[in-house]
């Protein structure tokens, strides 16, 4: 019989010798006689192998423990990297087809054996076969214990060696691996590594391997649980195996092993070890936890024990806290594995959780994290069944309400992540309809309240949460209050019919508390009727449902009957909890506009979603919120933009064009200004892309020629305002439909809609160079008449014909081939129609002297009229130039291109090369300027000493708005007249200069806020155009921030926000005004200034770092209320991101606090440097600037402002400075300490000082005081009271110095302040001072009582 088996740590332990050489006997089984295969030739080896086989295959399955087998098979196997692929397959093959065998054996071993005791106990004897062998001797005791022993050997070595195998083989795939990435790095041809298929043979050994764990092995181990020795050498490579994450990604290879670990560690107990393993294994690598939980469930499963779960919990749960915080990688990753464990087996952890809910007390946020999503799991999936005693389902309902109590109490925990966490597990819930409607509101309104949380990864997981209550709402698929009020209303009758009066609260009690009221999905249970309240479809589209449902609004005054009294009642507080879920969606409506305006690309985009669906509910308010959405089209940030195209899309287009044309025409008539401008960028690029087809272009012309029945002329004119948008960017848009544009533009439906005029004249303007040569020669005397009579006629209603007029204006200039001609046509007719026979001079000079008769004879509106026409031909003219004068330098630099192009003859180079010595090409340009600049000058000025058209105009603006009477008399004037006169001082420089004292007099001094805001808006013209001209002004221009007026702020802001940005005005000097505007009540003007100050810190090496120490200064010394001045300071420190700008502002900061006196001073500089981010570097310098601010330190608030520095320096500092920062502390408290008692010390010999003079005075006769006799002492010394209490005085304070004081008796008073820091130590000392000041005082007045007796004798 052979010795047994152990097995070995290594494969070459079993080449060690016992210790006892010259015994016969062996202990183990051991390697004699190895064999170095390495020496065979190649024929050799295969010969080798061969017989080994047939050994192994012909003997019977024990002979593997044979010593001279033994020997053989330990031989190839420790040299099985060097065999040939056939040699390996045949090796492999004939252990694990013996093993394969070999385990059935162990069965029927079992099966004999417990047959044979059964027998034996019987007294049977069973006669021998026909070759004389008897049974009684196999089945004797000995005998049966030799095979048992042969077949634990032999499983043992099989099994070992097929092990080994593996173990050998994935170490030289791996360093193959290795090998091949170098070489194919170096760029040589990569080698095969493997020449035979390895992983399908490695899937069967390990397969096997699991197998054999799972047959009865008590017999072979003589007990229910195999040897130490056996499993520990089982798991310890299983787990091996199990850090090698190619290994697992073979199907076949993992589900064996984890049967393995599972089997070893359920079935046969080895659960320490195991457990040990997996922990570490967790914390080690990601890449194991799934499988791993697979393992744990698996084991679960199969032997229905739980105790490998169990155990690993509370593993888990005994780690104490705050190793999770230093193990940040394993945190997560023990997270993730509870989170894998809880979803495959939610009873069992739900009955451990407690084990796991104190970890939410620890710093850890990856394991709070980790804990909320295990919950999520546990509340979706533990407590779904139906079956059990009435106990028992109460118990689970109360631990499963008090695991959503936990989830509703982590959305304000501390960590931003588990915030976001906790509500993406609230939006799992919500899909798997695992929130009752009892809990529904709770949850909505915990959401709504954390779209404001300052975390932009909490306003996401907020906004989806959102997305997807109202996607999985179980009140229907409208949402409209006002529906569920009605409704709501009716049924109340109906309940009020039915029984007593109802209490609402308790039967909104009822339903939340009440769990069996609601199914699993949240919906009320109502079998008889299921027509009011319907569970929102899974399968509900995301796009808006065209189809609104309408069946609550139309619903009759008898409503259906739900059934008895209780049913009533639940239906009502479902009614209240849907109405209650609309008004609580419907409030979050500010903050998602708010939330559009966030620099968070993903706050804008999940805004958007979240209107959408919203719009799709039929929400109050969300249609409006959509058109705040348009503006986001100008945004640089692609995410965003995409995101408002793609909800553009999906909102307003359709597959039906006239429904998509009527959607657009009806969003351009409700679109102001703003909006119309981020649609016309939309539209133009929806229709380059093909999104807006040529069928919907066609509905819109149907709608606008009024081929479709019911059109108004708002619709109109809404569909040409879309089909202009479409131009701008597509030509050929309006070609089709000219003479339409005509026709109906300035038509009879032009009255209907005077809008319709100014959009006839848009459409214009935006036609081809084709389109209008098409135009003049077909219609050209007919267009410009209809423009004339539009801008001289009064068919257009005051309001409208101002924005007409400047359309037709510019459409004038637009398409007309000399249209200075024509405009000065239109000058002189308006001027006519104002003032008929009146001449232009006689009327300046009537104005000049301030007579009002003329005025009086001449209609105010006429007047008004004029002062735009000729202002804004004017202004046309000017622009008109300008185009010219690009036209031809394109076509000069055209013909430019052209000739360096083509291959022009030398003589032509020869000359273009003496053109440019001569600098004639720059001579070109010049003229050029020349010319422009002369024929810009023209347009006011003249060309000569006489003035022109416009000049004279001119000359009556100015006088007339220089004339008070006539102003206040009619203030309309003032508005048309600065309007005009501002569009002539743009066009010229030298009517600007003359004319810049008046509009400031005016921009400050008009009582109109319209005439201040325009001019507020011409200075930012005028600044663009005549900087020079301007910069002298400047300080005036800052002013108009002040103004009372929200508009002229708010267009203050604007301008300036437009000139600072643009690097048109000098930022330095004033910028502090703008700042103060960031506290304005006005919230829009708040957000302007915001923007500005966003914008501005992105330029160069952010303006705002230079700008801080002069807007601190300039604010510090305004009357700003201390909140304001911290608001200010803390939004534009928190624009500076830069380390190195942060602590160059630290040694500013503490340099200034130096230069000030003003305890105010000190305490802003001091909150400033408290909100700056530190540093290592930074926390240095303001510890070596301690000389510059220590002085301020005696101050509370800078004291307290420098002790939140510490304590933020002490959170992130490194330990090296974290101890130079606490002595830093402790070095400011003694020295704050210290300042107290000097400045209380000094503060109390003051006010003793005072008391000691009044009463020297009061002893003192006046008789005495008028004679100037000084007292005489008994030794005949003059004394002086006062002096004697001088020098008391001196030597109390230098005897007091620093330490502290404290007065008694009639020292003491209500004004001295008594010192709150005390010296015991110091006390009896200080109160002998103090007694023998007092003995000094006292002898002083004895003193003078009797030099005062020894006079009167």
């Amino acid at each position: 019989m052979a010795p047994p088996f152990i097995f070995p740590q290594t494969l070459l332990s079993l080449e060690e010798e016992e210790e006892d050489e010259n015994s016969s006997d062996y202990t183990r089984l051991s390697v004699r006689n190895p064999i170095s295969i390495s020496s065979f030739q190649p024929s050799e080896l295969e010969e080798f192998v061969k017989g080994l086989s047939f050994d192994l295959s012909d003997k019977e399955l024990f002979c593997i423990e044979e010593q001279e087998i033994f020997d053989r098979v330990y031989s190839l196997v420790k040299g099985f990297g060097c065999l040939t692929p056939a040699c390996k397959l045949n090796l492999v093959e004939s252990l694990r087809s013996n093993l394969s065998v070999l385990l059935p054996n162990v069965d029927l071993l079992t099966r004999a054996s417990l047959s044979g005791t059964r027998r034996n106990a019987n007294g049977d004897v069973n006669e021998g076969d026909g070759d004389g062998e008897v049974v009684d001797e196999e089945n004797d005791d000995g005998v049966v214990v030799d095979r048992v022993a042969s077949h634990r050997n032999a499983f043992k070595i099989y099994t070992f060696f097929l092990v080994q195998i593996v173990l050998i083989e994935e170490e030289n795939s791996a360093s193959a691996a290795n090998t091949s990435k170098t070489v194919a790095a170096s760029g040589r041809k990569r080698l095969p590594v493997h020449a035979w298929n390895w992983e399908p043979q490695r899937g069967r050994i390990l397969t096997l391997i699991a197998n054999s764990l799972e047959i009865n092995l008590s017999l072979l181990f003589g007990s229910s649980d195999p040897d130490e020795n056996y499993l520990s050498f089982i798991v310890k490579n299983a787990f091996s195996m199990f850090e090698n994450a190619m290994l697992l990604k073979d199907t076949d290879t993992k589900d064996a092993i984890c049967r393995m670990v599972g089997t070893c560690a359920t079935k046969y107990h080895y659960l320490a070890q195991s457990c040990a393993s997996i922990v570490h294994l967790i914390h080690k690598y990601d890449f194991v936890v799934t499988h791993l939980a697979n393992a744990v469930a698996g084991a679960e499963k199969k032997y229905s024990d739980g105790s490998l779960a169990t155990s690993l919990v509370r593993e888990i749960g005994r780690t104490n806290p705050k190793d999770y915080v230093k193990d940040t990688v394993g945190a997560e990753n023990v997270g993730h594995f509870l989170i894998e464990l809880a979803d495959r087996l939610p009873k069992l952890i739900s009955t451990n959780i407690g084990l796991l809910v104190p970890h939410f007390g620890g710093e850890s946020y990856k394991i709070r994290n980790a804990l909320v999503g295990v919950l999520g799991k546990l509340v979706a999936k533990a407590f779904n069944d139906v079956e059990g005693e009435v106990s028992s389902k109460s118990i689970r309902l109360r631990t499963k309400q008090a695991m959503l109590e936990i989830l509703l109490e982590r959305c304000r925990d501390v960590s931003a992540y588990t915030r976001s966490r906790v509500l993406q597990v609230w939006a799992e819930l919500c899909e798997e309809h695992s929130v009752s409607i009892g809990l529904w509101n709770e949850v909505a309104a915990v959401a709504a309240g954390r779209l404001e949380d300052k975390s932009a990864i909490v306003r996401k997981s907020a906004l989806n949460l959102l997305i997807i209550m109202l996607q999985h709402n179980p009140f229907g698929p409208q949402l409209r209050a006002a529906s569920f009020e009605a409704t709501l209303e009716q049924y109340k009758k109906r309940l009020n019919e039915l029984g007593p009066k109802p209490a609402t609260e308790d039967v909104r009690d009822e339903v939340s508390s009440n769990p069996d009221s609601c199914n699993g999905d949240g919906e009320v249970h109502d079998e008889d009727t299921g027509t009011v309240i319907k569970e929102q479809d899974d399968s509900l589209p995301d796009s808006y449902l065209p189809q609104e449902v309408d069946g609550i609004d139309q619903m009759d005054n008898s409503v259906p009957d739900v059934g008895n009294l209780e049913q009533t009642r639940t239906l009502v507080a479902s009614l209240e909890a849907g109405l209650r879920f609309s008004k609580c969606v419907s409030a979050t409506m500010p903050i998602l506009v708010q939330l559009m305006a966030s620099s968070s690309a993903s706050d804008v985009e999940n805004s958007i979603l979240l209107l959408m669906r919203c719009r799709q509910f039929h929400i109050d308010g969300s249609e409006a919120c959509l058109h705040k959405m348009l503006p986001l089209v100008f945004s640089q940030d692609k995410a965003i933009y995409d995101a408002v195209e793609n909800a553009f899309i999906t909102i307003y287009v359709r597959k039906n064009p006239v429904e998509t044309a009527k959607n657009l025409l009806n969003l351009a008539i409700d679109s102001n200004i703003g909006d119309l401008a981020a649609l016309e960028s939309v539209v133009g690029a929806l229709v380059c892309k093909g999104d807006i087809t040529a069928s919907s272009l066609s509905a819109l012309w149907d709608f606008f020629c009024f081929n479709i029945n019911g059109t108004t002329a708002e619709q109109s004119r809404g569909a040409l305002s879309v089909l202009c948008m479409a131009a701008k960017l597509v030509t050929g848009v309006l070609s089709s439909h000219l003479q339409d544009i005509v026709d109906i533009g300035f038509g009879r439906w032009a009255k209907a809609d005077p809008l319709l005029a100014r959009t006839a004249c848009v459409a214009l303007q935006r036609v081809s160079e084709e389109d209008k040569k098409r135009l003049l020669s077909t219609n050209g005397s007919r267009v410009f008449g209809i423009l004339e009579s539009l801008i001289t006629g009064f068919w257009l209603p005051e309001n409208i014909w101002y924005a007409a007029a400047d359309r037709a204006i510019a459409t004038i200039y637009s398409i007309h081939p000399t249209p200075e001609i024509l405009a000065s046509s239109l000058v002189k007719k308006s001027l006519s129609s104002v003032f008929g026979c009146f001449g232009g001079d006689e009327l300046q000079n009537e104005v000049s002297n301030g007579s009002k008769s003329t005025i009086t004879t001449v209609h105010v509106t006429k007047l008004s009229r004029f002062l735009f026409v000729a202002s804004h031909v004017a202004m046309n003219q000017l622009v008109y130039i300008e185009s010219c004068v690009r036209k031809v330098q394109k076509g000069k630099a055209k013909r430019e291109k052209m000739a360096h192009a083509a291959d022009a003859s030398l003589e032509a180079k020869k000359d273009n090369s003496i053109n440019a010595e001569l600098g004639l090409a720059a001579s070109e340009d010049a003229i050029l300027d020349t010319l422009s600049n002369k024929s810009e000058k023209e347009i006011v000025s003249g060309g000569s000493s006489e003035k022109n058209l416009i000049g004279y105009c001119g000359s009556f603006i100015s006088k007339l708005c220089r004339n008070i009477a006539l102003i206040h008399k009619y203030p309309e004037l003032q508005a048309s007249g600065m309007l005009a006169l501002c569009r002539l001082m743009i066009i010229d420089a030298d009517f600007c200069e003359a004319n810049l004292q008046l509009l400031f007099t005016v921009v400050e001094s008009a009582q109109s806020e319209t005439v201040r805001s325009n001019c507020t808006v011409a200075l930012g013209d005028l600044a663009v155009r005549f900087p020079n001209l301007l910069e002298p002004w400047t300080e005036k221009m800052y002013a108009r921030l002040r103004d009372p007026s929200v508009s002229v702020t708010k267009n203050a802001v604007l301008v300036l926000s437009h000139l600072i940005l643009n690097d048109m005005m000098k930022v330095k000097g004033y910028i502090n005004e703008m700042a103060i505007c960031l506290e304005d009540e006005d919230e829009r003007i708040s957000n302007l200034v915001k923007l500005f100050f966003h914008e501005l810190s992105k330029k160069g090496t952010n303006p705002i770092y230079n700008l801080l120490p002069d807007i601190l200064g300039k604010l510090s010394s305004q009357n700003l209320t201390r909140e304001s001045f911290c608001n200010i300071m803390q939004f534009l420190i928190g624009s500076i991101k830069r380390d190195k700008q942060m602590e160059s502002l630290v040694e500013k900061l503490c340099h200034r606090i130096s230069g000030v006196t003003d305890i105010t001073q000190w305490e802003y500089i001091s909150y400033c440097l408290s909100q700056l981010a530190f540093t290592d570097k930074s926390m240095r310098k303001l510890m070596e600037s301690f000389k510059s601010y220590e002085h301020a330190l005696s101050n509370d608030s800078v004291m307290d402002h420098f002790r939140s520095i510490i304590n933020k320096g002490k959170k992130f500092a490194k330990p090296e400075l974290k101890t130079y920062i606490e002595e830093f502390e402790d070095k400011i408290n003694k020295l704050h300490i210290e300042k107290k008692d000097q400045e209380l010390t000094t503060q109390n010999a003051r006010a003793h000082k005072q008391k000691v003079e009044n009463m020297g005075i009061l002893v003192v006769p006046k008789k005495e005081e008028e004679s100037g006799e000084s007292a005489t002492t008994e030794d005949g010394e003059v004394t002086d009271p006062s002096t004697e209490f001088s020098h008391s005085y001196s030597k109390f304070v230098k005897s007091n110095g620093n330490s502290s004081s404290e007065m008694t008796e009639m020292e003491r008073d209500e004004d001295e302040v008594q010192s709150p820091y005390r010296n015991p130590r110091g006390a009896t000392k200080s109160r002998s001072k103090k007694s023998s000041i007092k003995s000094r005082i006292v002898d002083s007045h004895a003193s003078t009582r009797r030099n005062i007796k020894s006079k009167r004798r």
